[in-house]
């Protein structure tokens, strides 16, 4: 069961701007007269401020707002620390091979993997088929693409108009990479417990994930990379060429042809 979520703002600067993303997602306007802590009617609320699009979890004792933001926090200290290509995301994808990859991020979400590989390297072409958080991620990748740091690494970054399946069969990538969601709660840091709370709270789990293999299959040229909680089962039952297991999760690596061969 999904949590109702409207689009609001704290600011009356953004009343027209809020009406309209509230118009363009299908969601209900809520007019905020009070603070969020106090908010009923709504579990969730989709935020515009000048700090971006974010979204708020309603009630008393709720967490801070969750934005895309490729500039700072965590996502930041991974650009300039992450470990390079010695990372377990970079070796899935096939880094320690062949550079310069295209690549597929089949379900974006806050676009944190695509911005790693991006980092890494790779042009990332990304699909979001859901609607709020696409708003979040297209308005994280605008305010980035001002940032001097990172406006060239973003600029690498290409979030489509369409899903997976709707991507023409003879459009190839190097890799598809895909991080369906799944409900299981992996260890990890306070704020990523955070962010995925109030994702599984208001996308739930994919339902369609098995689907999204054999899809990525058709469109990959060397390989399909699956991120996986480590108790997860394999997407579509289907195992894979092999699996790479960090500490928190796995990634599994579904061979179609070999880079060596590229």
């Amino acid at each position: 069961m999904t949590h109702s979520l409207a689009v609001s703002t704290t600011d009356a600067y953004f009343d027209k701007p809020s009406r309209d993303l509230a118009s363009q997602l299908n969601l209900p306007f809520y007019r905020l007269q009070s603070a969020i802590k106090f908010v009923k009617e709504y579990d969730y609320l989709l935020l515009v401020t000048a700090e971006g699009i974010g979204v708020a979890k309603t009630g008393k004792g709720a967490p801070k707002p969750v934005y895309v933001d490729f500039t700072s926090g965590a996502v930041d200290h991974r650009r300039k620390f992450g470990g390079g290509k010695g990372q377990d995301i970079a070796k899935a994808v096939g880094l320690n091979k062949r550079a310069n990859l295209s690549v597929l991020d089949a379900t974006a979400g806050l676009g944190r993997d695509a911005f790693v590989l991006t980092c890494l390297g790779c042009s990332v072409a990304m699909c979001e088929r859901v609607g709020f958080v696409r708003a979040m991620l297209e308005d994280g990748l605008a305010r980035a693409s001002l940032h001097h740091e990172v406006k060239d690494i973003v600029s690498s970054m290409n979030l489509l108009g369409s899903d997976i399946r709707k991507i023409e069969s003879d459009e190839q990538f190097d890799v598809v990479f895909l991080d369906p969601m799944y409900p299981h709660m992996e260890k990890s840091s306070a704020a990523s417990k955070k962010e995925m709370t109030f994702f599984r709270d208001l996308v739930g789990k994919d339902t369609d994930a098995d689907e999204l293999l054999s899809r990525a299959q058709q469109l990959a040229r060397y390989r399909v990379v699956v991120k996986r909680p480590k108790s997860a089962p394999f997407l579509n039952d289907q195992e894979p060429t092999y699996t790479l297991e960090g500490k928190s999760g796995r990634f599994d690596v579904y061979v179609v042809k070999s880079l060596d061969s590229a």
